[in-house]
């Protein structure tokens, strides 16, 4: 052991600071859902998270320079940058705006944190982790918590529209695991915060593209209701919310950051219930109960001898 304190980690920030953070970006990316399913009655879904990608391409380089942190990406970055900008940023993007399109938006941001059950089966088959009785109780948990949100007392299996929004987001939630599992495996050249910018231009160049092909009369409204929560989901949620989970995760324990951003979907139900008035109901509190209960026993078995990391 040293006889000195070493010195903090530039950019680093104290215990208290680093809990503040995470408070704010679980209230952020918690309110981000209720404000999409407004900004989405005056925009179509594609078009919609192309915007969100454009200007948070831009947010995030301003924020980068502002740090003092932007840097060119090198080749061993494009893989990351590719992977990310695809699934977890225009796959996820735009599978949330269209399962939002047909589902309240308590119910989808629970679907949408399904991303931690996704991993146990994902990181078992590829990349050999171990399961044991923690992950397969979270597993079990969380399929369970689908159960109660697909059983047809809260769901209308004769509306195919409402089935298909739901599935839209449970693939969402996969697209954003299979991006996780690559940045788990992938060797780092500059930090996830620096090739931010570059992952987000990429989706939004590659959701252009797409949404002029599959919404050709599609567009973005010039209207507060459309522009005001794109602002606040593509410059305030994504780039501070980003920042925020970076500047956390190297200040507080990882089990402590992985439970506490499992609030967001709790913060979510709440805030779409006081902003839209979107009643909470049974089926909905006791799958958003297993559905994050699961996350969190997927969570703790990080903390059992030999788990996987």
């Amino acid at each position: 052991m040293s006889q000195g304190a070493a010195a903090p980690a530039k950019g680093a920030v104290g215990t208290t600071e680093a809990v503040a953070l995470l408070v704010l970006a679980v209230v952020l990316f918690g309110t981000a859902w209720p404000a999409m399913k407004n900004g989405l009655a005056d925009a179509t879904p594609v078009w919609y998270a192309a915007a969100r990608a454009a200007v948070s391409a831009i947010a995030a380089l301003a924020m980068v320079v502002v740090l003092g942190r932007a840097a060119l990406p090198a080749r061993a970055d494009w893989p990351i940058i590719l992977s990310v900008g695809t699934g977890q940023l225009a796959g996820f993007f735009t599978l949330a705006n269209l399962g939002l399109g047909y589902v309240p938006a308590s119910r989808a941001v629970v679907l949408a944190y399904t991303t931690t059950i996704w991993l146990v089966p994902i990181g078992t088959l590829f990349l050999g982790e171990r399961l044991g009785a923690w992950r397969l109780a979270g597993l079990v948990s969380g399929i369970a918590g689908v159960a109660v949100l697909f059983n047809p007392a809260a769901l209308d299996w004769s509306d195919g529209r409402v089935l298909l929004g739901n599935l839209f987001l449970l693939a969402a939630a996969l697209s954003w695991s299979l991006a996780i599992v690559h940045a788990r495996v992938h060797r780092w050249h500059l930090s996830p915060l620096q090739v931010l910018p570059w992952q987000m231009a990429w989706a939004a160049l590659l959701l252009t593209v797409v949404a002029m092909v599959a919404e050709p009369d599609g567009h973005v409204g010039w209207s507060a209701t459309a522009l005001v929560p794109l602002a606040y989901v593509a410059i305030i949620v994504g780039p501070t919310g980003t920042w925020a989970t970076t500047t956390v995760s190297r200040a507080l324990p990882t089990i402590v950051t992985s439970l506490g951003f499992l609030a967001a979907p709790a913060v979510g139900v709440v805030a779409s219930t006081v902003a839209l008035g979107e009643p909470v109901t049974l089926s909905l509190a006791l799958g958003a109960g297993l559905v994050i209960g699961g996350a969190v026993l997927v969570s703790l078995s990080t903390l059992r001898p030999g788990a996987a990391r």
